[in-house]
């Protein structure tokens, strides 16, 4: 095997790649990428037996085809120092040797045949969808999601497809935030579609690059999912189990609404959180009638009051929120502004923006 790479849409593609492959793990070929020249291609495998990826480099002259697997920490390594525009890879006997115009590297590699399989896409996709509505989708929930959970389920983000619409829904079980997308093609079937795609997965689907024309095929197999858009292809098992009855959890008989502005809430947020409980981890948001205080209160340091005149005429309420959920809402919310409703104290707040996005944040009590 020998090829020219270019530098940069190497490096680009490593970048990539080297999301999946795991730092730690029982089996050495796994933390390698494969690479297969054809004629006017090469295609660059990695995976962690859970998801892989795809990479097809056309920015390549392959002067003879064949395949190699070497260790994805020194070739990345070695692609980023370089600063040739040309790299030139050769393999014989499993011996790889980078060249470029003043450096000459020698890494050893593996036997290819002893590299997992990836699966790759094969026929007509079950769904397509806009590759920047979906990287939208996955933005709005994606931070949601469970980190550490023995509830595997809210591990990742649960996809229901009805029609022409793929709703999207994450939580850890202290928040849930939940919107939909419009689907190029929806399935064939009208009874709809249910999944829980793991967050690896869609983290990686939100690194692709491509501009608003790019779409995402999406095929359905057994329980594997596999998404490719352009030269990428992400395959993935499913999350097994049973996901949260979310519906339940979304409130829908407040009666208390008040519509803020992102920037300005956003600000009073982190300035309220500077002098909030490092034992509850919360802030107190007051509203009366025209006015709302964010309140930060710890008895060993002081306390931040934050007040902003606003529309709201019902009855006073209080209610204790943690501020980093509250930012982490803000952050991902793509209107100037947005809704709020609140009904008892101890109850869930709602925040809406747009026909789509919603976000419950349970409250805290900050006694």
């Amino acid at each position: 095997m020998k090829v020219q790479f270019n530098r940069l849409a190497l490096a680009e593609a490593l970048s990539l790649l080297t999301s999946v492959v795991p730092s730690r793990t029982p089996k050495p070929i796994l933390r390698c990428v494969r690479l297969d020249a054809s004629q006017d291609c090469v295609h660059i495998y990695a995976t962690d037996l859970e998801v892989g990826i795809n990479y097809v480099l056309s920015e390549v002259q392959v002067i003879e085809t064949g395949q190699a697997v070497l260790a994805a920490d020194r070739l990345t390594a070695i692609v980023r120092e370089c600063a040739d525009d040309v790299l030139t890879l050769e393999v014989e006997d499993n011996t790889c040797q980078i060249k470029g115009s003043d450096s000459h590297f020698t890494i050893y590699g593996q036997d290819p045949d002893q590299f997992p399989g990836v699966p790759c896409s094969d026929g007509a996709p079950d769904i397509e969808v806009s590759l920047q509505e979906l990287k939208r989708g996955i933005k709005q929930c994606l931070f949601a999601t469970a980190k550490e959970s023995s509830r595997y389920a809210i591990n990742g983000v649960l996809w229901e497809i009805k029609g022409k619409k793929l709703l999207l829904v994450a939580t850890d079980g202290r928040r849930l935030a939940k919107n939909s997308v419009n689907l190029i093609k929806g399935p064939e079937s009208d009874t709809g579609l249910s999944m829980i795609v793991p967050s690896k997965t869609l983290g990686l689907v939100e690194k692709l690059g491509g501009d608003s024309k790019d779409k995402i095929a999406i095929q359905l197999v057994g329980s594997q999912i596999i998404l490719s858009c352009s030269m990428v292809s992400i395959s993935s098992n499913l999350v097994e189990g049973n996901f949260p009855k979310y519906e339940d959890i979304i409130p829908k008989d407040y009666d208390k609404r008040i519509v803020l502005d992102c920037e300005t809430v956003a600000s009073a947020v982190r300035r309220a959180s500077l002098l909030a409980s490092e034992e509850t981890k919360g802030i107190k948001l007051s509203i009366s009638e025209n006015s709302l205080m964010f309140s930060g209160r710890a008895p060993e340091a002081g306390a931040a009051e934050i007040t902003m005149t606003i529309e709201y005429s019902g009855e006073p309420i209080s209610v204790g929120f943690n501020p980093q959920f509250l930012t982490d809402a803000l952050r991902v919310i793509q209107t100037p502004e947005f809704e709020l409703d609140l009904g008892q104290p101890d109850r869930p707040g709602l925040i809406r923006s747009g026909a789509d996005f919603q976000y419950v944040l349970m409250p805290i009590n900050l006694g």
